[in-house]
């Protein structure tokens, strides 16, 4: 089956049910696993995202309206039977409208599979329906029930600890609080989530919201950054007022995060972010934490 995928989360689906093999073309963002990156790529941002966080969110404000923040390559070239796109987040994909434009001339016409998920059931719900289209039912079933088998262990590691109060961040300039499935991964790690709320989108809070919740635990997950250009942005966040003065601060528990790779792509490695976060919130010591998945923010 030939398969272009739009959207990160879908090419790691696809590749963690084992049909890597079937992509034919991803989009710009697509880097894991590391074997497609060098398939061709069928999107472009038509923001730098080498600008600062601040002008990144200016921009994305800026060209919303107009829903030009991707431009969606001829697929022509490839003959997809399938492709892979989502309608949850504008920032995160191609409109809907330029992906039906992308696809109204090509034979066929292929079939468009568009993932919603905002929860972690429903992540866990688009890896059996890509398994479905793609023929791979029993794949998708065995890769779910490790999943959930993963899930369970940290949900019985934290069930008998105190649940710590966290913030997480999905942008820090400005602040954007967690949302979708970002605020259910924290309590199953066993901690109280105060600024997002599970489902919802992530959105705007004002600073003085983070200084008035006092998080004891303060998580910098921000979308499409990686822990080196999370801490790049770090200064903004710590010339804010207030700052010295919040209990993660004070005792050291600020932690900059691969937000790309654990928390903002809905796809398997939500899972680890899930076993990354158990560790931040309650250490035991014996977890294998990826290289480069976190830093000190302190």
């Amino acid at each position: 089956m030939r398969i272009v995928s739009l959207v990160p989360a879908a090419t790691e689906i696809v590749a963690a049910l084992g049909a890597a093999d079937d992509l034919v073309a991803v989009s710009h963002d697509c880097d894991f696993p590391p074997a497609i990156r060098d398939r061709p790529r069928v999107t472009r941002s038509v923001i730098d995202p080498a600008l600062p966080a601040a002008a990144i969110d200016r921009a994305v404000r800026a060209a919303l309206p107009t829903g030009a923040l991707y431009a969606v390559e001829s697929l022509a070239p490839y003959r997809p039977q399938v492709v892979l796109t989502q309608g949850l987040c504008s920032v995160c994909a191609p409109a809907d409208d330029d992906v039906a434009r992308a696809v109204a001339d090509l034979p066929g016409p292929p079939r468009v599979v568009s993932l919603d998920p905002r929860s972690l059931a429903d992540v866990l719900r688009d890896v059996r329906t890509v398994g479905a289209v793609l023929g791979l039912e029993e794949r998708a079933a065995a890769l779910v029930a490790r999943l959930e088998a993963r899930i369970a262990a940290v949900r019985a590691r934290v069930a008998a600890l105190p649940r710590r109060r966290c913030a997480l961040l999905e942008w820090i300039d400005p602040p954007f609080c967690a949302g979708h499935w970002n605020p259910e991964l924290v309590a199953l790690a066993g901690g109280v989530e105060l600024l997002g709320r599970p489902g919802a989108d992530a959105a705007e809070i004002a600073w003085d919201a983070v200084c008035a919740a006092a998080p004891d635990v303060l998580v910098l997950a921000c979308c499409g950054f990686d822990v080196s250009r999370t801490l790049a942005e770090l200064p903004a966040l710590r010339a804010r007022p207030g700052w010295d003065a919040l209990p993660a601060v004070r005792t050291r528990a600020v932690w900059a995060v691969d937000g790309t790779a654990y928390f903002t792509r809905p796809g398997p490695r939500l899972v680890d972010g899930l076993e990354l976060l158990a560790e931040l919130l309650h250490p035991a010591g014996d977890a294998v934490i990826p290289p480069g998945a976190v830093a000190s923010a302190v």
